[in-house]
């Protein structure tokens, strides 16, 4: 049981450095597509000021407050709720990774090729089930191997900062 709290806290912070991984990814694009902002400002979703302007994270995020409160979250929210839904996603992935890892050391390797596409799969099937995201099949394959190439890095390095943290080999 002290492996499996280990391996837990080892994920969550795992999956922060994958989220980290991912984010200069996309940060590194919008730059080369023209983008202006510095790191922080963009990460931080220094720009989103109002719920229109936030990111399908940040949509699923008020759907949850709407949903909890029974009322229209204020527009103040929008950036807070952004930052939080995209980095509790991207730690809370990796919770479940930890956890199967401490249950079984067979196929480390497999586990972690199969991390990325998983997460990367899920944002196309939740999202769109809270329509805040389209289907799938409503972008073109050059948009979903941009975004798969990303979940890659998220995956790939969440899975070695994981397997330095934990100690694993």
């Amino acid at each position: 049981m002290k492996a499996l709290g280990r391996h837990v806290v080892a994920g969550a912070l795992a999956g922060a450095v994958g989220t980290a991984a991912l984010d200069l990814v996309q940060y590194g694009r919008y730059r080369r597509g023209g983008g202006h902002e510095g790191p922080w400002a963009w990460e931080s979703a220094e720009d989103v000021t109002s719920w229109d302007q936030a990111s399908a994270p940040g949509q699923l995020g008020a759907k949850v407050e709407r949903a909890v409160t029974g009322e229209e979250p204020p527009a103040s929210w929008a950036r807070p709720t952004t930052n939080l839904v995209h980095w509790a996603t991207g730690i809370g992935w990796a919770i479940p990774y930890a956890v199967l890892a401490s249950l079984t050391t067979k196929h480390p390797v497999a586990r972690a090729l199969a991390l990325g596409p998983a997460v990367w799969l899920a944002g196309y099937i939740v999202l769109p089930l809270a329509k805040v995201y389209q289907p799938i099949w409503k972008y073109d394959a050059r948009t979903l191997a941009k975004d798969l190439s990303g979940h890659l890095v998220y995956g790939a390095v969440t899975s070695v900062a994981f397997a330095a943290l934990a100690g694993d080999r």
